[in-house]
């Protein structure tokens, strides 16, 4: 008979002199911290390889996805453009009254352009996204968590992967690059809206700007960015809405949980992103 090591439960904190009892508390606060987000990592490369599995049923997703297209995409339209209207505004507001004279004030034109494509367009076009579409995605999959519907998808022969990730995460990927072109153009319009009717600068001047510098990479590099954050709104609010405790308190939980995983995810691939790219992003 194969006897196997004990493994005696940890002394309690109290138990120690009261001089260690600090440190102590420390570490195993460090060491309980880093093993939830190993488990935590592990856990989202296994809910991975499940939305990679269910690729292989595409007459489960397919339908769906033109669903939540129109979900994720066309009803977040009218929040997208009154951002991005206002950020291309103020920008322009702000580029201008910074300038000090003897500055050409086509770099009003350049900075709202460069402000607006290659950060704050797809950046706040994400970060507003990650609050409207992925609270909603996961408040969906996490009540019917909740009230047994993922489980009574199984009983049927559905895989709920596919018919509930999945569309999500491919129309959160295509939709998102789709928002990111209207935001970007709607927050350079209205930048030269602001710059030429509300603080003097001549049409030709913001023209110029915008034209100072630009490349079609700039254009790809913000496209890059709208498809990442689109991947990460849809990929985290799903997982969370999956794993989601019973009740309203587990399904609220979850929701909070995920709008703010989310938007950490996001800031960390948009800074990723400018570290690996921006050498080239120079015309």
């Amino acid at each position: 008979m194969t006897h196997f090591p004990h493994h005696p439960t940890p002394r309690p904190t109290e138990t120690y002199p009261v001089v260690q009892r600090t440190g102590i508390r420390f570490f195993r606060r460090m060491s309980r911290g880093t093993l939830n987000a190993v488990r935590k990592v592990g856990a989202w490369t296994y809910f991975m390889r499940d939305i990679g599995r269910a690729l292989s049923e595409p007459s489960t997703y397919l339908p769906e996805t033109l669903r939540q297209m129109k979900n994720i995409g066309v009803d977040s339209v009218p929040l997208t453009v009154i951002v991005a209207g206002f950020i291309g505004s103020v920008i322009a507001l702000q580029t201008r009254y910074q300038l000090f004279p003897g500055v050409q004030l086509s770099l009003v034109g350049l900075a709202t352009r460069q402000m607006v494509i290659l950060e704050l367009g797809p950046l706040l076009t994400g970060l507003v996204l990650a609050g409207r579409v992925g609270a909603r995605m996961t408040a969906e999959i996490g009540t019917m968590r909740v009230t047994e519907q993922i489980d009574a998808l199984e009983t049927l022969a559905y895989d709920p992967v596919a018919f509930l990730v999945l569309p999500r995460l491919l129309a959160a990927v295509i939709m998102l690059p789709v928002l990111t072109v209207l935001a970007n153009a709607v927050g350079v319009s209205s930048g030269y809206l602001m710059g030429v009717h509300a603080t003097g600068i001549s049409p030709s001047d913001f023209k110029d700007g915008l034209r100072l510098g630009f490349g079609t990479f700039q254009v790809v590099y913000s496209l890059l960015k709208a498809t990442m954050f689109g991947g990460a709104i849809s990929f985290f609010s799903s997982y969370e809405g999956y794993i989601a405790q019973a009740g309203a308190e587990g399904v609220g939980r979850s929701t909070a949980n995920a709008v703010v995983i989310t938007s950490v995810a996001i800031l960390v691939l948009d800074a990723l992103t400018a570290v690996l790219l921006a050498p080239y992003l120079q015309s």
